[in-house]
């Protein structure tokens, strides 16, 4: 069986998105296989993210900031289904993609924006927002990617505990 690709995307690529695409890659078991890239990439992994991934005893081997311009285009493999995990990345003009993937928005606050003591908490408390989003999304059929219900379950994956008011809202995005 073809696993079910998926790209996540933010604006930076260094963190939630990140921790997303590590995320499903373990917990997939060859059933999906998950990228991660941004709009404007940041270079290279936020550290903390790096650091909760590996005390979670999740791989960060190849994990690494690059822009969705690698997943976008007509030499670009196809990806089924686009997850943003960012408000920002939702709200921008996105590239062409091939394939023409489903799309969802799950969308979490950036730990990356919390700075101090306080950071450490916020990733791993989006890391676990994560791990429950990935843990139903692996739950559902995925027989037929155009099946309107598995798009709508999508939808309530992404408004689940945790999710940011624009995710619990997705009639506001386009």
């Amino acid at each position: 069986m073809t696993p079910v690709t998926v790209l996540f995307l933010c604006t930076g690529n260094s963190a939630r998105s990140i921790l997303a695409e590590a995320l499903l890659n373990h917990l997939g078991n060859g059933r999906f296989r998950a990228f991660s890239a941004g709009s404007q990439p940041k270079g290279e992994p936020h550290p903390m993210a790096l650091a909760v991934l590996r005390d979670a005893g999740l791989p960060t081997e190849g994990l690494r900031s690059k822009s969705w311009t690698e997943f976008a285009g007509p030499d670009a493999a196809p990806i089924d289904l686009i997850v943003t995990v960012c408000d920002n990345a939702a709200g921008e003009s996105c590239p062409v993609w091939p394939g023409r993937p489903i799309t969802a928005h799950w969308g979490i606050e950036d730990p990356a924006a919390i700075e101090g003591d306080s950071q450490r908490a916020a990733f791993e408390r989006a890391l676990t927002y994560l791990n429950n989003r990935i843990s139903l999304l692996l739950a559902l059929p995925m027989k037929s990617l155009r099946d309107p219900a598995l798009q709508a379950q999508l939808g309530v994956i992404g408004a689940a505990e945790g999710a940011t008011a624009a995710a619990r809202a997705p009639s506001e995005h386009g």
